[in-house]
């Protein structure tokens, strides 16, 4: 066939027209995305702890925030959504202690009265490594958060699992956060971590109430003299870069770290972050 043949038989095809124009109806977005809180309850605030990477003592710091405001005269919670490495219950000296009542799941409480819920609290041996996926992960985590009796609370700490996956994406979409205090280390990877962790809280509409950075340094008890284990970081450089405030930098500290691992984290003596927690009283 030549080419002026099929020249002839394309003019001859009738113009192909769709019947009717496509278009995508966009659904409205819902007045309020977030999953609502246990009937009987009532969090007044809801903070999230979380940090780039682990390793960095971000559960350590979300236990040192719930004392702080604790002593303060604050009814304080925690709700550990790391349920992979649940570790508060372990700091706080308690086990097995939830069950269920009219109300729903009646949270762990710690000696000097702090509410607990984690994963831990509900396995039969808490050293079961947690074998589930993300979606199932991700459902515990809302039901710690609605099918849980909290009663009236002031400040509940969301303890996140580090980074940015499944579980910590349905903590920013179903809880509603009123900020987050981010943890991290004086190591080089602090200005990519921090970054990472900025960029998410933008993105979901978070505000970040402060920085702590955890192991900045150590004193010898034998010389005396401090050392920057990790090297002097530059995190108040990183930070001002993003218009947050680094609060506080938390030394190394092995009584503190002894007396976690004996279940006795409200036993520390002095007042735990006690920048930090003077701007959670101003939000």
């Amino acid at each position: 066939m030549t080419e002026e043949e099929i020249r002839k038989i394309a003019e001859s095809l009738p113009e192909y027209k769709p019947k009717r124009e496509l278009k995508l109806k966009k659904e409205p977005e819902p007045e309020n995305r977030f999953d609502p809180v246990n009937a009987s309850s009532h969090v007044k605030k809801l903070i999230g702890v979380v940090s780039g990477k682990g390793g960095v003592g971000k559960s350590m710091v979300t236990g040192l925030l719930s004392v702080a405001m604790s002593r303060k005269g604050y009814k304080t919670a925690i709700l550990d959504a790391d349920i992979t490495g649940p570790s508060i219950p372990k700091m706080f000296g308690v086990q097995g202690m939830v069950y269920q009542a009219e109300e729903g799941i009646i949270p762990a409480r710690s000696q000097d009265g702090i509410s607990i819920m984690s994963l831990n609290l509900l396995m039969p041996d808490e050293t079961d490594p947690v074998v589930w996926r993300g979606p199932i992960i991700s459902g515990t985590v809302k039901q710690f958060w609605s099918d849980v009796y909290w009663g009236d609370v002031d400040y509940m700490f969301v303890d996140m699992p580090p980074g940015t996956g499944d579980v910590a994406l349905t903590v920013f979409q179903s809880l509603p956060l009123d900020g987050l205090v981010i943890v991290t280390s004086p190591q080089d990877l602090v200005s990519m971590i921090v970054t990472k962790a900025v960029k998410m809280a933008e993105l979901m509409k978070v505000p970040i109430l402060g920085i702590v950075e955890n192991m900045s340094w150590f004193d010898c008890p034998d010389c005396g003299k401090r050392h920057y284990l990790f090297g002097q970081s530059n995190l108040e450089e990183i930070a001002a870069q993003h218009g947050i405030a680094v609060m506080e930098h938390l030394p190394f500290d092995p009584s503190a770290a002894a007396l976690c691992d004996l279940g006795r984290i409200e036993q520390i003596q002095g007042d735990p972050l006690p920048v930090m927690a003077g701007a959670l009283e101003k939000i």
